[in-house]
């Protein structure tokens, strides 16, 4: 309660943004820390970035409205979670809160490099890994955001439910409310869900969450990092089903993983299309455009594969 009044009076005091910054890091680090130089860095579709230095230590930072507050609070908190479980690098949070009209979140600066085939080797590895995390429930202990959109992850025994409610129907809705309206097809497709999962029945896994190519790079000695998660506990399906859309990963990926925690081959083949349904929903409620008639596409494909 004491670090959101003092983030609060920080907004208040009219302290320039940097000193706020500077002094919060300083603050929790236990190390003197003035922010010398601040270098915007490019890259970034909702917050803007920066890497600031005094000379000695780097941060990087990210940026947005004072509104979003929140949304940092859970990224935070999400690579927190990440980062404890000792499988997957994810840059560590130092602090978040709110100066002038900018909420902002400090994470580790890790100088990072695009990632090579062994690196992806690595990563699949190591995801495997993160997915064996588990929790006695499906979803998390605070909401977060995919995109900017809101993604709700109140707990859940059933992950049919959990998934039906929680992802699609909120994404359905959500897009009626923008002008498309799919709800029809997509009512028959939640009705039709537990016919995906006869035979398969996921343990919750910690997920990234948002893991498409541009969330993943390697650190200067090639260990692979993961970075802008969305996570919670689900089917670790719907992870390796976001890696194929938008390019997809490379191959050495998918085999290290199948090698370190085998997929349901078959049954996967379809529903990974259920689980990339959720995220083109979500990119036509963020961006508009052919995304509703390709997520229609997809509805009409998995109907066709229970009907």
């Amino acid at each position: 309660m004491l670090a959101v009044e003092l983030q609060h009076l920080m907004l208040r005091s009219g302290m320039p943004f940097w000193t706020a910054v500077s002094q919060h890091i300083a603050r929790v680090t236990g190390t003197p820390f003035h922010a010398r130089h601040q270098r915007s860095l490019g890259g970034g579709c909702i917050n803007s970035a920066y890497l600031i230095d005094d000379g000695q230590a780097a941060f990087f930072v990210k940026t947005n409205h004072a509104n979003k507050v929140a949304m940092f609070e859970a990224e935070s908190a999400g690579l927190t979670e990440i980062v404890a479980t000792r499988t997957l690098r994810a840059p560590r949070p130092i602090c978040h809160g709110l100066a002038e009209d900018r909420a902002y979140l400090v994470l580790e600066y890790i100088e990072m490099h695009d990632g090579d085939n062994r690196s992806a080797e690595r990563l699949g590895e190591q995801l495997a890994a993160m997915h064996r995390v588990s929790a006695p429930r499906f979803g998390w202990h605070i909401d977060n955001t995919i995109g900017t959109t809101p993604q709700i992850n109140t707990w859940a025994d059933d992950w049919i439910i959990f998934y039906s409610e929680h992802r699609l129907r909120f994404q359905l809705d959500l897009a009626a409310r923008n002008g498309y309206r799919l709800q029809t097809p997509g009512a028959q497709l939640i009705e039709y869900l537990p016919a995906f999962f006869d035979t398969y029945h996921p343990p919750p896994a910690l997920l990234h969450g948002d893991l498409w190519g541009g969330n993943w790079g390697a650190d200067s000695q090639g260990q692979p990092l993961i970075f802008d998660p969305a996570p919670y506990y689900g089917d670790r399906e719907a992870d390796l089903a976001m890696t194929e859309l938008f390019g997809g990963f490379p191959a050495r990926f998918y085999a290290a993983y199948a090698a370190m925690y085998p997929l349901d081959v078959g049954g996967y083949a379809v529903r990974k299309i259920l689980y990339q349904l959720y995220h083109i929903l979500n990119h036509f409620n963020l961006f508009g455009g052919d995304y509703g008639k390709q997520a229609e596409r997809m509805i009409e494909r998995l109907l066709a594969e229970v009907r």
